[in-house]
């Protein structure tokens, strides 16, 4: 039986080779040139903000008058295909849906020195100017939870409100939830696991079997099959390899210290946590960031997965649209 999303009032295929083990820490991003905070009135439709580094694929749409609202995806390197069911906000606001570079549709590159926290930082900023919006609301998903608070930590005066989707913002607390959740596959497959990895042969048959199964249990249950297939042959393999590593439970890149959690009291904006009832990133873990976090709400979406677009679609811009539409009420 379908149940609906509780409110409490306290948070694809593994890719294949692991590139770095580089350790990093949540800072301040460094000053860097931004673009102007206006611009003339773009279009809605799909377009190219052109950086330095190469281009970024965005899609403008909706024709509300709420705040507008960039979404961002995670990953890192994933794109944003799973979060096209969130452009039904924009009935009530604009909605920029962006591939980060390395992803998707955006130019995919592999110059390591790009792969950083304050570059998809400076990357989200650039657009935000690029689009002419003094304020605007982020939705980060995952990976892009990181971006959305990183972003507020450097640019406060352009956030009005943050909701943050099965939020990584403690990388050591979720490895170790993602090990805790492999302990429920079949035996066959722990052992695939765990020979594999030591061996580093990733693609190896019985190996991305359990990969699989993993997926289907915690990341995706009911993905939307067509844009599942778009996500993996765009995937940014040399991003996520060298930010994340080879799997969802198994970190060695640049991200395996991160923990923002000393700087969760700072955010001084409304901020509503999701996550799915069976999401690797855990209700558990969601509230505790929620009670971190002043005056922050939790939803958790009923028998969905760590993807809440594609597993309780409705559910999700349910509450998230009522989210920013009080929001909105009351700024």
């Amino acid at each position: 039986m379908k149940r609906s999303a509780s409110w409490d009032g306290c948070g694809v295929v593994a890719l294949l080779v692991v590139l770095a083990a580089c350790r990093e820490k949540p800072a301040p991003v460094p000053p860097a040139a931004s673009a102007p905070t206006t611009a003339p009135a773009l279009p809605p439709g799909e377009a190219y903000l052109i950086t330095p580094t190469g281009k970024v694929w965005y899609r403008l749409s909706g024709s509300g008058g709420g705040t507008p609202v960039i979404l961002i995806h995670g990953g890192p390197g994933f794109p944003s295909y799973y979060m096209k069911p969130l452009e039904g906000l924009g009935s009530a606001r604009p909605v920029v849906r962006y591939d980060q570079l390395g992803a998707g549709k955006s130019d995919h590159v592999t110059d390591t020195t790009l792969f950083n926290i304050p570059h998809f930082v400076e990357e989200l900023e650039t657009l935000r100017g690029r689009l002419g919006y003094e304020k605007v609301d982020l939705y980060g998903i995952s990976w892009g939870s990181i971006v959305a608070v990183e972003y507020y930590r450097r640019h406060p005066e352009h956030v009005k409100a943050l909701v943050l989707g099965g939020a990584a913002l403690d990388i050591p607390a979720w490895e170790r939830h993602a090990r805790e959740l492999l302990r429920t596959l079949p035996d066959s497959m722990q052992r695939a696991i765990q020979t594999r990895e030591a061996e580093q042969k990733y693609d190896a048959p019985d190996y991305q079997a359990a990969l699989g199964q993993f997926y289907s249990m915690y990341v995706w249950r009911r993905p939307n099959e067509v844009d599942l297939d778009s996500t993996l042959k765009q995937a940014g393999e040399a991003l996520y390899n060298y930010m994340q590593g080879p799997s969802e439970f198994t970190i060695t890149g640049t991200l395996k210290r991160y923990d923002a959690t000393p700087y969760l009291s700072q955010i001084k904006v409304p901020l509503l946590y999701t996550t799915g009832e069976f999401d690797e990133a855990n209700p558990v873990t969601i509230r505790r960031f929620a009670s971190l976090t002043p005056g922050a709400r939790v939803v958790v979406f009923a028998g969905a997965g760590h993807v809440t677009p594609w597993d309780a679609p409705e559910e999700n811009l349910k509450a998230v649209g009522a989210f920013l539409a009080e929001v909105d009420r009351a700024r």
